[in-house]
């Protein structure tokens, strides 16, 4: 077996730092008219096609000023540096941005635990690998983890990085993938993953992020979504994904 694990509100809460600067973002570009809500953000990662957080601080933009009556073709936009608003939010000047304030969903204790059972893993994240590399290698000290980033390729619900994953962590392999994450667009994956290699089993685990756990009907309604778009379960938290839980699913 092998698990590959999305990042962001997977192994890391990133409801006070990506999405601050999102909705940091969307309140510049939008003259501080409009600051999305979590549940706005949820209510568009639903839709499956926003998992960069820049592009989609770009579509809540560009969808605020066409309920304002415009229409984004003639909204003079500039990409590139709402990309670099973000990162000053984000990233900071130094590393010192909103990334240094994220807490931890996972310890090192627990990738021990999947090694000591033989259980290959990696990651698959839509985060610039700068981002990743700096919780995976500098915030829990993981030697060298294989990780498909934002620049190695096409981002999610493409399989693509799943699949490169999977071949670095065990070539030629047919035993089961689990892949866990928080979005529905993460659920697609594993889907698209099917479709192209149906001789693979293939697992989607759904993770409910942090900031949707503290009210139980935005709870159910999450997980609802998730089990929808094909989860084969809905965890609280990833350490609930261990060794002993993933020999249960593959025998169900």
């Amino acid at each position: 077996m092998m698990i590959i694990f999305d990042i962001d509100g997977v192994i890391r809460d990133v409801g006070q730092s990506y999405r601050r600067a999102l909705a940091d973002t969307v309140e510049h570009y939008t003259n501080n008219n409009y600051r999305p809500t979590n549940n706005d953000i949820d209510d568009l990662k639903s839709e499956g096609i926003w998992n960069n957080d820049w592009e989609a601080s770009q579509e809540l933009i560009y969808r605020y000023y066409e309920g304002q009556g415009g229409d984004r073709l003639s909204l003079d936009l500039d990409y590139p540096a709402l990309v670099d608003f973000f990162q000053s939010r984000y990233r900071g000047q130094n590393w010192d941005g909103y990334i240094t304030t994220e807490p931890l969903l996972v310890t090192p204790d627990y990738f021990d635990s999947l090694t000591a059972a033989g259980i290959a893993w990696g990651f698959f994240s839509g985060a610039t690998r700068g981002s990743a590399e700096y919780v995976l290698k500098h915030r829990l000290g993981l030697n060298d983890p294989v990780l498909f980033a934002m620049e190695d390729g096409p981002g999610k619900p493409d399989p693509t990085g799943l699949f490169q994953v999977m071949e670095i962590l065990d070539p030629g392999s047919n035993t089961p993938v689990f892949y866990a994450g928080d979005t529905v667009g993460d659920m697609h994956t594993v889907n698209h993953a099917r479709q192209d290699r149906e001789e693979r089993p293939f697992l989607a685990i759904g993770i409910l992020p942090p900031h949707v756990q503290g009210d139980p009907t935005r709870q159910t309604q999450y997980s609802d979504q998730l089990i929808a778009s094909g989860a084969a379960c809905v965890l609280p938290r990833i350490t609930d994904l261990t060794p002993a839980y993933c020999e249960t699913l593959v025998g169900v």
